[in-house]
């Protein structure tokens, strides 16, 4: 068996995984940023080719940034974010190789992500929001898709682990604003500056369908989480109805 532990931020995701794998200790617990063999968040997915021009490039800290890459199928997954240095402009580099945020066309998107759930054949891992969440975000705010177009291609993500097993677990959130406020006070300096919020705003505002609507601001962003809960709810409902389960975030006993 394999889980996957879904919901909005704040929704108590990191909490469940560590929960589950208490529970269940020869499980791996594969988070945000982490090397997975489903999910590619927090990673760039490059060329080999690529991969030896950043090496050359970054040659100082080469040594740091081979034991965070993998190989697949011709690819290079490169986990840059969990590479602490301070060299000029690393971070910012990798990150355009990222695929989500509408920086790959539609159907390379989707065949990578597909072409990921098809090859994997693991056992024992706790996956912390690799299913949904991104690639969700991605398709809402990036790429303006409809919702039907988007539960149209979560049957394909069925049908590409079909035969696997696996269960989801999603954390539903009944007060969004409550659990993002939550969110702002963690994710501050030890001065209350706030160092979450302003980027993910930002990530907000800037995005191609807050320009489409003309909408900005956190009552819009609020809004667009709701509405990203309703349409990930039905996605489970619709399509995962036999895999998974639904709990109250924060409210549910183990």
């Amino acid at each position: 068996m394999n889980y996957f532990v879904e919901g909005l931020q704040g929704s108590g995701k990191s909490t469940l995984v560590g929960k589950l794998s208490e529970k269940h200790p020869d499980f791996k617990a594969v988070r945000e940023g982490d090397y997975s063999p489903v999910e590619l968040a927090w990673c760039a997915y490059i060329s080999k080719e690529k991969y030896s021009e950043i090496l050359e490039k970054y040659s100082e800290i080469k040594s740091m940034i081979e034991p965070k890459s993998f190989e697949e199928n011709g690819e290079m997954v490169v986990c840059y974010t969990q590479i602490l240095t301070d060299v000029p402009g690393f971070h910012k580099d990798l990150e355009q190789y990222e695929i989500y945020n509408g920086r790959r066309d539609l159907a390379e998107f989707k065949e990578i992500v597909l072409g990921r759930y098809r090859s994997w054949t693991g056992d024992k891992s706790i996956f912390e929001c690799s299913l949904l969440q991104n690639t969700v975000e991605d398709m809402i705010l990036f790429r303006v898709m409809t919702d039907d177009e988007i539960v149209d291609f979560y049957k394909e993500v069925r049908e590409a682990l079909d035969g696997k097993d696996y269960h989801i677990y999603y954390l539903k959130t009944d007060d969004v604003k409550a659990n993002i406020d939550v969110i702002r006070k963690e994710r501050s300096d030890d001065k209350g500056n706030e160092l979450w919020f302003p980027l993910m705003m930002g990530y907000f505002n800037d995005c191609p369908y807050a320009k489409k609507h003309g909408v900005s601001g956190e009552e819009e962003l609020i809004k667009h989480l709701q509405h990203r809960q309703e349409l990930e709810l039905r996605i489970c409902n619709e399509i995962f109805t036999d895999r998974c389960t639904v709990l109250k975030s924060k409210g549910y006993e183990l």
